[in-house]
């Protein structure tokens, strides 16, 4: 990589080949992976194939391309994987389940950004018999510390030894928002697993598996967000 200004330096230097030709002036027109540029008859590469990934996440992991503290990162289950991805967005350190990456910054820019109001959705486990009153709290919004939780999807699946399984589904990616939501409700969090992402779908997945989104999972993700 290099500044605009030193790109024109290059340039003028005639140390800049377009199809093995000299580039005669800043301004030339090329298309990258497509025409052949090089700088001092080296070529430029091309830019990378996109990949799209979904990994289910297990408990303990990190969703970053490093840790401070040397725990382990989502791209340590990675394997024959050459090219550099990274996480769309996040799930927390003890949140397990759907986590998509890739190496298409405009994909995960878009599928991130709170104006897209993309849908997460979330198989919740919480301690107590969650009541009807409740869930309309939730579905409705509560107060949290930086703002109202907002309105989201809650539908209850099971109740069963003192603890309860719901399905929620939620338009923002604030930190831990689903957790934080029960909780101020009074019912703790004993498990959380992202089932969905977009029209993206965990599905079968085993834990600390990972595949390659289908081409119509990565059209319908883009189409989500309007990209085409």
């Amino acid at each position: 990589m290099t500044s605009r200004r030193r790109a024109d330096e290059l340039i003028a230097a005639g140390r800049v080949t377009l199809n093995d030709e000299p580039v005669p002036a800043p301004g030339t027109t090329a298309m990258w992976g497509e025409d052949r540029i090089c700088v001092d008859g080296k070529e430029i590469p091309g830019p990378a194939h996109p990949v799209y990934l979904m990994l289910n996440k297990p408990f303990g992991v990190i969703s970053a391309l490093k840790d401070p503290q040397g725990r382990p990162v989502v791209t340590d289950l990675l394997r024959g994987v050459d090219e550099r991805v990274y996480p769309v967005g996040r799930l927390d350190f003890d949140s397990l389940g759907l986590l998509l990456l890739t190496n298409d910054g405009e994909w995960a820019h878009r599928l991130t950004h709170p104006r897209y109001r993309v849908p997460r959705t979330y198989k919740v486990a919480v301690e107590g018999t969650i009541s009807p009153g409740d869930i309309e709290r939730i579905r409705t919004g509560v107060p949290l510390e930086d703002g109202f939780s907002g309105s989201a999807g809650v539908t209850l699946l099971q109740k069963k030894a003192g603890r309860s399984l719901l399905r929620m589904t939620i338009h923002a990616g604030r930190r831990r928002l689903a957790r934080r939501t029960f909780e101020a409700a009074g019912y703790p969090v004993v498990q959380l697993i992202r089932i969905g992402f977009g029209p993206l779908v965990l599905g079968d997945l085993k834990v600390g598996s990972y595949r390659h989104l289908s081409e119509d999972e990565v059209a319908a993700a883009r189409r989500s967000v309007g990209l085409w």
